[in-house]
């Protein structure tokens, strides 16, 4: 029996851009309101019409989805991936098309769906345990385990807006997956997490689903957790199915994205990521020259570069950058908390650029992919640009020397030896 039919999902969205107000004064506030209305608005003597673009996040998408299957979507970002779980989640309705779903749903979409900021973590798990249809006695009975595998014990009558980002995802993951719903849906929200953590949900998931028959969609980046837990993956592009199928043959088409990504992104303005505070313009590989270079020196530093545009005053820029392999499997992130000029500091709204430096001698020959991460001051995550940028680091044989092979692993940093003659 199908847990899951999906039949010509479509989803629009109407992508706005209007004239810029210069002041920002209670007549342009009234104005910005008028337009939103669609409107026409006298402005200075001449009239500003809203503009706006059809977007299609989704163009047809059929599948169905087992009881009991472990099911992975992959794609590159924008491809309509978190669109099909919020449309499965009830959060979203598609545009054409339906979706038919056998079962109790708990989704874990981002970190604090569902999740009130100013309750306690006890209080959150018994208000999302209801939410999913769960009776208190039920709650009740799974609540010492739900603490117990999110570790966050000592802080469970606390609110959760104190909670870091890592916490926060713990404890929506943890009550997710204990709580009796038939079918689970997981965005990439476990990356927020810890390795250790993100093998534990792994493993807690497989184990679901084998011993409680539970279906499982799962949406990820990391190619390594995907060939490890799913019996099958749909790989999406531009709202589209491409492939559906074998798990290891969605990975070679995925894995053959690193080849088209660059070490340069501009987005035009309708398309800025980010948030209502901040949106990303541009991103770029900068060599050690200060130019923009996708190929990189084993030996030469390089640069992140990320251009974007404060959209109110008092803001903090807070970012992270991750650096994975080509299969996604994270080697290393890192925040901009040694920005001590700016980290943790409100800004004025404007244009800024925030630099990242990566050392020489660090990373082996290959290609690797950055993501971005923008925080808030509690770590909660804001939002995230998975594999936006890809580097690929050169080999110019400095540190092999007349070594004639090639180095093993993902690092090849530059190591001090030393000898000396002892006495016996």
């Amino acid at each position: 029996m199908n847990s899951i039919e999906v039949i010509n999902l479509k989803k629009k969205y109407k992508l706005r851009s209007a004239r810029k107000a210069r002041y920002d004064t209670l007549r342009d506030t009234i104005v910005e309101k008028v337009k939103l209305l669609g409107s026409i608005a006298i402005k200075n003597r001449s009239f500003s019409i809203e503009k706006s673009t059809d977007f299609w996040a989704l163009k047809g998408v059929s599948f169905e989805v087992k009881q009991g299957e472990r099911i992975g979507l992959i794609g590159a970002n924008g491809a309509g991936k978190t669109t099909i779980l919020k449309i499965l989640s009830r959060i979203t309705i598609p545009t054409q098309g339906f979706a038919v779903l056998r079962g109790r749903v708990a989704s874990l979409l981002e970190v604090g769906t569902g999740f009130h900021p100013e309750l306690t973590g006890r209080e959150n798990i018994f208000m999302n345990g209801s939410i999913l249809g769960m009776k208190r006695s039920e709650i009740k009975k799974q609540f010492s385990q739900i603490v117990e595998f999110s570790g966050v014990d000592q802080f469970i009558d606390m609110p959760v807006k104190r909670y870091s980002s890592g916490m926060f995802v713990r404890l929506a993951f943890s009550v997710a997956a204990h709580l009796e719903s038939e079918i689970l849906l997981v965005d990439e929200v476990l990356a927020v997490g810890d390795i250790q953590f993100q093998e534990k949900c792994i493993n807690k998931m497989k184990d679901i689903t084998e011993k409680q028959d539970r279906t499982i969609v799962f949406v990820t980046h990391n190619m390594a957790a995907l060939k490890r837990f799913c019996q099958r993956a749909l790989y999406l592009e531009k709202g589209e199915i491409v492939f559906d199928g074998q798990v290891e043959k969605a990975i070679e088409n995925y894995l053959a994205l690193g080849d088209s990504i660059t070490g340069k992104i501009k987005w035009p303005d309708h398309a800025r990521p980010g948030n209502n505070d901040i949106k990303i313009s541009k991103m770029e590989i900068i060599n050690q020259d200060l130019k923009p270079e996708k190929s990189i020196y084993i030996s030469h530093k390089y640069y992140l570069k990320i251009t974007y545009e404060v959209i109110t005053d008092n803001v903090k820029p807070q970012f992270s950058v991750v650096l994975s392999d080509k299969e996604g499997t994270c080697l290393f992130g890192s925040i901009n908390n040694t920005d001590k000029e700016f980290y943790g500091k409100k800004v004025l709204k404007g244009n800024y650029v925030t630099m990242c430096e990566f050392y020489a001698n660090l990373l082996n020959a290959g290609t690797y992919l950055l993501s971005l991460i923008g925080f808030s001051g509690n770590f909660t995550e804001q939002f995230r640009i998975d594999n936006a940028l890809s580097v690929e680091m050169l080999d110019d044989g400095i540190l092999k020397g007349d070594y004639p092979g090639n180095y093993g692993g993902l690092f090849r940093p530059k190591l001090i030896w030393k000898t000396e003659k002892i006495d016996a």
